[in-house]
């Protein structure tokens, strides 16, 4: 088999982890196993897969020049530690059931016994090729979806949202495909129907702001390529960070939504909604999206909610809900008959869990009603019946895990997104302290409160999240801060919705003044510095900006790509001695 870098493949809340053990000299040995819940597809049985390829990525285990410069490039790591990570190696005990074997639910497939900084690190990338939990939409190629997207066309969606967010980097990643070329395909067979992106404001697709100019730039080709409705958010509401976007869309002849990062809180009345539905009117914005990322809306509520807004501006209101919790369908009945204009939802092969709601079951709901869809329920099962298959092939292989289809009333419970919360369950066991696993809890609306109270979304979901468990293990509230923390609370994120604990922000950044503007004012145009960076793997306009989003990702998807057109192997390459055989 190929060598295969895999060191990055591990969530950025595992590295700041790291960071935190590092910055307290802990690192004491830790213990924890893999292993699933129950069997796919209610077989008697599973068979244990994926050895080999720990094997390889335990092996090649190590942080590159690239690897090290992309992180220090976040901005979030600590110079000290880079530098630790640029001499890593894993030095810890692997025990394994042989591939192959017969195996059942809840019984370890591997045990890993390391140092607690490595263990964090290997956690993601372990668990990924053994048990590989993912949802479908990321994962799905563009020849898969080419087939269905005449009948979609057909159907009569408002839009259908199919790139943007995780996806680009997945093409790049996982699946080594051109996401603008995807775009392209996608554009030329949805001929009647429009063609919608996520857009994570200032920081585009990534997880830092970028200068103006990139940001416009990004916008200006996404549009030339196809997207003609682009749902732009900020983690903290900031609408400073989603100005810069708007005002690109709507000078490429966009549609500009902007999504408002729903939470719950002591600052989140309905008048907050309602004046930031007038600011963003008032901005230019041609809709608002309503956009519950952790499936927090119940439908009771959503009447409120959307009436208020309604009340508040002229604008459409979209509602986008994730079925976590297993309201959403009840919440979009509510929301609709309140006057919302547009909900998301799925085909149902895809729909529920972690998903939205069914597409099939919410057309069916208002069939002869005011709010009738007009969609044919037979188009939708031809439609149904055709990513079905596709599904279960993606189930049966571990890509898709038959679990992000569950609901987790935990979510209403603890107000904490499902991701957030296994998150903490994870990082809990593996320290041997699942007994602390309430007292976290308790100490996740304290630490949001102390910073401003913003929504629970990536990255404040993992910024807030990590900080209550390092304040509940080391036994005293902020007696070690991340970097996430410190520039949280230094105001590199933007504006928060309250103020932040004065005290807290002390201990964070001393006498260091918080950043009070826009923090994309604070950042010099890149673009051509970006361009004559990269200009030996540009073949299209496109590719700066890919470049510029993720560096790493796409120099090694150039490479891949420049192997193809040439007929390189480069498995074989000889890239130090410039020796390339076909």
């Amino acid at each position: 088999m190929n060598r295969q870098d895999l060191t990055l493949l591990t969530d950025l809340y595992e590295l700041t982890m790291m960071q935190g053990y590092y910055e307290k000299g802990q690192d004491e040995k830790v213990i924890f196993d893999v292993f699933f819940r129950q069997n796919p597809c209610n077989n008697g049985y599973s068979v244990c897969a994926g050895l080999d390829q720990v094997i390889d990525y335990i092996k090649n285990l190590n942080f590159t020049y690239e690897d090290v410069d992309y992180l220090r490039g976040l901005g979030i790591f600590s110079e000290d530690f880079l530098h630790y990570l640029s001499g890593f190696h894993f030095s810890g005990d692997i025990y394994a059931i042989p591939e192959g074997t017969v195996v059942f639910p809840r019984e370890p497939l591997v045990k890993i016994i390391a140092p607690i900084m490595e263990a964090q690190l290997v956690e993601t990338a372990i668990l990924n090729i053994i048990n590989h939990q993912s949802l479908i939409a990321t994962r799905m190629t563009t020849e898969e979806m080419l087939p269905i997207v005449d009948k979609m066309d057909q159907v009569g969606y408002h839009a259908v949202e199919c790139w943007g967010g995780a996806t680009f980097d997945a093409c790049l990643r996982f699946l080594k495909e051109d996401p603008w070329e995807r775009l392209r395909k996608l554009r030329d067979g949805f001929k009647n129907t429009k063609l919608q992106m996520l857009f994570r404001g200032q920081n585009i697709l990534g997880y830092k702001p970028y200068p103006d100019d990139v940001v416009e730039y990004f916008v200006q080709k996404s549009i030339a390529n196809g997207i003609d409705v682009i749902r732009i958010f900020d983690c903290l509401n900031d609408l400073r960070n989603l100005q810069t976007a708007v005002d690109a869309t709507k000078k490429e002849g966009g549609h500009a939504q902007i999504a408002l990062s729903y939470t719950i809180g002591d600052a989140y009345t309905l008048d907050y909604w309602k004046k930031t539905a007038k600011n963003i009117e008032e901005m230019g914005a041609d809709s608002i999206c309503i956009k519950d990322m952790a499936g927090l809306l119940v439908p009771n509520e959503s009447t409120r909610l959307v009436t208020a807004l309604k009340q508040a501006t002229d604008i459409p209101i979209e509602l986008h809900t994730h079925y976590t919790s297993g309201v959403g369908g009840m919440t979009y009945l509510k929301a609709v008959e309140a006057g919302v204009d547009i909900i998301d939802t799925a085909m149902s092969p895809f729909a529920m869990g972690t998903s939205q709601p069914a597409t099939e079951v919410m057309a069916e709901t208002f069939r002869g009603t005011e709010f009738d869809t007009g969609f044919d329920q037979k188009l939708l099962g031809e439609i149904a019946d055709y990513f079905r298959p596709i599904r279960e092939k993606y189930i049966a292989n571990g890509l898709m895990s038959p679990k992000v289809l569950g609901v987790n009333i935990k979510t209403l419970m603890y107000q904490v997104p499902g991701g957030m919360l296994s998150n903490l369950v994870s990082q809990l066991e593996q320290q041997g302290a699942s007994d602390k696993f309430y007292e976290v809890l308790e100490e996740v609306p304290k630490v949001r409160k102390d910073f401003g109270e913003p929504p629970l979304v990536t990255p404040s979901s993992q910024i807030v999240g990590t900080q209550a468990v390092l304040n509940v293990l080391t036994g005293e509230r902020y007696k070690m801060i991340t970097n996430e923390s410190k520039a949280l609370l230094r105001g590199e994120y933007g504006q928060t919705v309250k103020p932040m604990n004065k005290e807290v922000q002390k201990k964070a950044i001393g006498d260091e003044k918080p950043i009070t503007c826009r923090p994309a004012d604070l950042l010099e145009p890149e673009l051509s510095k970006i361009e004559a960076e990269m200009s030996q793997w540009k073949e299209q306009d496109e590719d700066v900006l890919t470049y510029a989003l993720f560096p790493q990702v796409a120099t090694e998807f150039f490479k891949y790509r420049a192997a193809q057109e040439n007929k390189i192997d480069p498995a074989k390459a000889d890239v130090k001695n410039g020796a390339y055989p076909v």
